[in-house]
């Protein structure tokens, strides 16, 4: 009888430098025993992990109590060692089979009959996901495959709580068995998107992230060799003074792009680490050698991954531990990654010889080429179909499920101490941030300089056009018009630097999905970042306009002209962060926010005067929450007030001032001084302000609402199952 391999079906690829099991001596005498990490992280978990090693007989310890968070502080907190001041990448858990089994226990996910079903906005349903079941582990990476649309990223996407609003969910999805919230340094989500910042370098983009997740307690050389570390982890070295690049430049090849992404996602050593198609862009042997170092990093940190692969070469698929393969959004094989060949085989389905068994896999269940004939019929399927029902058929009956099911019941039975890893201080952050975004600003020629440009461009055709008012009775028509227009539409262009905004938006919401930093440090940040541009841009060309135009003599005079247009400038930016949450598409974001100040001009009070408004909606409350009204009513008390002006020949007094023209001509209120205009500007800039964050809050709280406690499914799904799941 030939000898059985002592490795287990789950064990980790072997390496030279990396042993797969970890002897210990019995008590009965120096032999050795060797226990799957499956089953040895369990032990360890429960509090048996050193009887299971040393195999003393004592009876096993309750598992300890779950807790959602717990805050860790900087050195040993009840035995676990922190290696970099509260980033334990180096942990001091107990070595089992090779693979760090960390004292907060690690991660185990598992998720139970997960349905997800696809509602649009006249209320059909398509169901995406068929009753999913499963489960991932500490130092392995389990691989999702399957045909495009499969509903790969679906189940990726619902395991990290992060479906679209359009989508509803069903099925219990629990950590350590017990349902919590991923704490921070817990969990991290790798998107198929690569969304970076186009203008910093690889070596300025790792660092300043790191400078961002790890805790201050880290010392800044620290942060930068673990940054270092990592760039050579993904192979980054040659392009780390490379800028990304975008739209508008070219920078590192979208391979590179990709491992950048996972680069910023694994500084921190998530205990949990989502990969949606990790290896796109990549040739064969970057695949492999990302992959291997991700695999690496799972044994060796204890990592739980879970990656959605499309279609891996042989090199890479040798390197997963697990494998849940789908078709049409249900299970064809779960299990181990190393027996889907023996499986397929058994059911009528072998590799043929020098193939990809993962090509394979995907050939033998994929139903999109399906040659097209008279012949097929409900009663005559064609073979991907029959294919993808016996090997579905013959997967429920199998042992194979049968052993996943059980290790799904251990998991979801132990308690699991979740820890929350340290992170930098609020004011890091805004520094970083702002550090950051100030860069970011100076080198995107869009953001503000092609502003600068344009707006020095109007302010000399408004000064050349304006040039020397004097002090005639046209001129009270004049100096209203130029005021207008820069308070008006010159702002309005500040509507130009939308879309390079609308793409740090994009950057928010990844790293704040990932628990990088919140949306008060955002803002803050972008606030101070983009002062001095506005500042620049309020004072070169409205010194040029201004002066030329002949306006009000006076420092003074000229600092509240400044001040206004810069607070003009910085409500229109705070209006469109409001557009970019609400519409992320930046070219209907434009048009909306152009929409909303064409209307807010309307009602300013120069092209109808006040008193002639509609007093429903335009005047009350259009009229008063116009930022064109309190900035035009400043410009003109700022202007008029104290000017003696010619008259109208024939009419009354030879001059008139203007005091009276801004009461009588122009209906200017006149019960509060400039400075009172200007301070209703700079609340205005925080009211907009705050109600951007108290969106992006609003809509985090509605989501679960929109996505899932009240789960409906059709009576019927897309592939004609009637009934599919329970109505709730």
């Amino acid at each position: 009888m030939a000898t059985s391999s002592p490795l287990p079906r789950w064990a980790p690829t072997p390496s030279p430098s990396r042993p797969l099991f970890a002897s210990s001596s019995t008590a009965a005498g120096g032999g050795s025993r060797m226990l799957p990490p499956f089953d040895a992280i369990l032990v360890a978990l429960r509090g048996r992990g050193r009887a299971a090693l040393t195999a003393a007989a004592q009876p096993p310890s309750p598992p300890p109590p779950a807790v959602v968070e717990v805050e860790e502080e900087a050195g040993a907190v009840g035995g676990l060692r922190s290696g970099f001041d509260g980033i334990d990448r180096h942990l001091d858990g107990p070595m089992v089979d090779g693979i760090i089994v960390p004292r907060d226990g690690g991660v185990f996910i598992t998720w139970e009959d997960v349905w997800v079903t696809a509602v649009d906005g006249r209320g059909h349903a398509a169901t995406i996901l068929h009753g999913l079941s499963g489960s991932a582990r500490p130092g392995e990476v389990l691989a999702i495959m399957g045909p495009s649309g499969c509903g790969k990223t679906t189940l990726l996407d619902t395991l990290a709580g992060r479906l679209d609003t359009n989508l509803r969910s069903k099925g219990d999805i629990l950590i350590n068995g017990q349902r919590q919230k991923l704490a921070f340094g817990t969990s991290a989500y790798v998107t198929q998107e690569n969304v970076l910042m186009a203008t910093l370098t690889v070596r300025e983009a790792i660092y300043y992230s790191s400078q961002i997740q790890l805790p201050d307690t880290m010392p800044l050389a620290k942060k930068l060799a673990l940054a270092d570390e990592t760039i050579q982890e993904m192979g980054l070295t040659s392009a780390l003074d490379t800028r990304i690049g975008g739209r508008e430049t070219k920078g590192i090849s979208g391979g590179q792009r990709k491992r950048l992404s996972i680069c910023l996602e694994i500084l921190t050593r998530p205990r949990l680490l989502f990969l949606d198609e990790p290896t796109s862009g990549l040739d064969s042997a970057a695949s492999f050698h990302v992959m291997n170092r991700i695999a690496d990093l799972a044994v060796r940190e204890g990592m739980t991954i879970v990656a959605v692969v499309h279609q891996p070469c042989s090199e890479v698929f040798e390197l997963f531990h697990g494998l849940c393969l789908l078709a049409s959004g249900q299970t064809v094989y779960f299990g181990p990654a190393a027996d889907a060949a023996e499986f397929f085989t058994s059911n009528g389905y072998p590799c043929p010889p020098m193939r990809n068994p993962s090509d394979h896999f995907l050939t033998t269940i994929n139903r999109d080429f399906e040659s097209e004939n008279e012949e097929r019929t409900v009663f005559k399927p064609s073979a991907a179909d029959e294919a993808i029902s016996i090997l579905m058929n013959a997967y429920k009956s199998s042992n194979i499920s049968e052993n996943a099911k059980k290790e799904m019941h251990d998991i979801n039975e132990m308690g699991g101490l979740m820890m929350r890893r340290n992170q930098a201080s609020f004011l890091t952050k805004v520094f970083v941030l702002t550090k950051r975004s100030f860069v970011n600003m100076y080198r995107d020629v869009g953001y503000y300089w092609l502003r600068l440009g344009i707006y020095v461009s109007i302010s000399l055709c408004l000064g050349t056009i304006y040039y020397n008012f004097g002090y005639g009775y046209d001129s009270i028509r004049s100096r209203s018009s130029m005021l207008m227009f820069t308070g008006g539409l010159l702002t309005l262009m500040a509507i130009g630097g939308f879309p390079s905004f609308v793409e740090e938006m994009k950057i928010f919401r990844r790293e704040r999905l990932n628990g990088h930093y919140g949306v008060s440090a955002f803002v803050i940040s972008n606030w101070l970042s983009a002062t001095p541009y506005l500042v620049l841009i309020a004072v070169l060309p409205g010194a040029i306009a201004y002066y030329l135009s002949g306006l009000k003599r006076g420092v003074d005079h000229f600092i509240y002209f400044t001040l206004v247009l810069c607070s003009c400038t910085m409500l229109v930016e705070g209006l469109m962060m409001i557009v970019a949450a609400i519409v992320p598409d930046f070219l209907m974001g434009i048009i909306t926010g152009a929409g909303i100040q064409g209307v807010m001009m309307l009602n300013s009070g120069f092209f109808q005067i006040p008193s002639k408004l509609p007093k429903i909606v335009w005047k009350y409350p259009m009229f008063y929450i116009s930022f064109h009204k309190y900035a035009l009513q400043g410009f003109y008390k700022n202007e008029f007030l104290g000017l003696v002006l010619q008259n109208n020949p024939g009419v009354g007094d030879k001059t008139i001032t203007g005091d009276q023209v801004i009461r009588t001509i122009f209906e200017t209120e006149m019960g509060h001084s400039k400075w009172v205009d200007f301070a209703v500007l700079c609340g205005m800039i925080i009211a907009y302000r705050l109600l951007f964050i108290l969106i992006i809050k609003v809509v985090d709280k509605l989501k679960p609402i929109f996505k899932g406690d009240m789960f409906r499914c059709p009576t019927q799904c897309i592939c004609g199952m009637q009934n599919p799941c329970i109505h709730l």
